[in-house]
């Protein structure tokens, strides 16, 4: 994968857990961190990530959702509609998901046309944001048609992955140490979303550490999974942590050439500043935490087929249940304990939240937001 060579290799990875588990350790992070609750509750503070969110490059969603020309998805991005497509030409753009005549929504969901057409009074607009058709042009003799396109959002397709930026970036987030994460042949098999009563950066925070596998999974992934031993990488902005499985240390008996990560591990890349990707036996899931409020938060959920693989029924079966497995063993533990945490904000019983040095990719993402917020 690009830029690979910043992370460990897989043999070496699996190494490293070995080793770990053999020294009953894990990585540890370097510093301490207090972050004030308030930034988890305050109305200013959540106006100050959404003008944010405007200024760096957001995971819209995979390109394997876009896979044929024609291909659209429609969603909020910090609170403003947008519409991606692919062209004619192949090439991915983003709009503004607004009708230039009076800003009604051109599109909901995803799906696939050869233009769309604002159901109000039926102006039609191409793949490629120009304004087709007034019905009743008659009655618009001035209209030039050239300036009523669609706005476009600056978009790039990078890593597999779709990024949009609103306004002037004050930073390329993600995508200078993002490795390729995708390759062509996978395919989107179940997408879903849904909504959760906590904000986004505590729901995020779940999958960014170890520490709680023991006491919030004890009767799901413990059984299977290790508490509180994980590697982690940083790449820029984002980070990588390593879950391993129980059965890894069945490659100890394996000569070290041979070792392949294959459900042995679980790899989990947080993309700056609100997506994750999960790299799980038999199936990859991307999920997109989009904030709706300082204590709602949206979750765009995609769960793709294996790459380099000729998926047959039966594999297809094979990652439906791995995605079914992943599913209730954790995420539902997972999102049950940040709306609990977001609960808990309503009182006064903590004036900051303390992450340790078992928590590493956590406070990386914390000093990444934090200097953000502070250059705004």
């Amino acid at each position: 994968m690009k830029n690979m060579t910043k992370l460990l290799s897989d043999q070496e990875v699996i190494q490293k857990v070995l080793d770990r588990i053999s020294d009953n350790t894990t990585d540890l992070g370097e510093q301490v961190w207090r972050e004030s609750v308030d930034n988890y509750r305050s109305e200013k503070r959540f106006a100050k990530e959404l003008d944010l969110f405007k200024r760096l490059p957001i995971v819209f969603c995979p390109s394997a959702s876009l896979e044929e020309n024609g291909s659209y998805v429609a969603r909020d991005v910090a609170g403003v509609p947008l519409l991606a497509v692919r062209g004619q030409d192949g090439i991915v753009r983003t709009f503004h998901n607004s009708c230039r005549h009076r800003g009604m929504i051109l599109a909901e969901g995803s799906g696939k046309v050869s233009k769309f057409i604002c159901r109000y009074h039926a102006w039609a607009y191409g793949l490629d944001g120009s304004l087709l058709n007034v019905s009743g042009k008659e009655g618009f003799p001035d209209l030039d048609l050239n300036s009523h396109g669609l706005v476009e959002v600056q978009t790039e397709e990078k890593c597999g992955l779709v990024f949009v930026t609103q306004l002037k970036a004050i930073s390329q987030g993600a995508l200078d140490d993002l490795p390729e994460l995708f390759s062509a042949d996978q395919k989107v098999f179940d997408y879903s979303t849904f909504v959760d009563e906590a904000n986004w950066k505590i729901l995020l925070e779940t999958a960014m550490e170890g520490y709680h596998i023991k006491a919030l999974h004890n009767k799901t992934f413990y059984p299977y999974g290790f508490d509180n031993l994980n590697i982690v990488e940083t790449l820029g902005m984002n980070s990588r942590i390593v879950f391993p499985f129980r059965r890894i240390e069945k490659l100890r008996k394996i000569k070290k050439q041979d070792w392949k990560t294959d459900g042995m591990l679980t790899y989990v890349i947080q993309i700056y500043p609100n997506a994750r990707l999960s790299i799980l036996s038999n199936h990859y899931q991307l999920v997109i935490m989009e904030p709706i409020s300082v204590s709602a938060s949206r979750w765009h959920v995609y769960r793709l087929t294996p790459p380099n693989k000729e998926i047959s029924a039966q594999d297809l079966e094979r990652s439906k249940k791995d995605a079914a497995f992943v599913k209730d063993t954790g995420v539902e533990e997972d999102r049950e304990a940040a709306c609990s945490i977001q609960r808990g904000l309503m009182g006064d019983a903590n004036t900051h939240f303390t992450f340790g040095r078992f928590e590493k990719a956590i406070v990386h993402f914390h000093r990444q937001l934090t200097a953000h917020i502070n250059a705004l």
